[in-house]
């Protein structure tokens, strides 16, 4: 998909010469998924302290069973 952004060249000279990519597209596609990972962590965290535990679930034992 071919699109147009203004992007702030300073900030994408820097990615390029950080990440050691050759080509813009592979810093901007880089970035993307370093973006996305790092919001999928941020919402995996909100979930800690959320979770009921059951008492007594041993999982070694289900691990076993697989």
């Amino acid at each position: 998909m071919a699109t147009n952004l203004a992007i702030d060249e300073e900030l994408l000279k820097e990615a390029l010469k950080i990440g050691g990519f050759r080509t813009k597209k592979e810093t901007v596609n880089e970035a993307l998924k370093e973006y996305i990972n790092r919001r999928k962590r941020k919402n995996i965290l909100k979930a800690f302290g959320r979770i009921e535990m059951v008492e007594g679930y041993d999982y070694k034992r289900e691990r076993k069973r697989r």
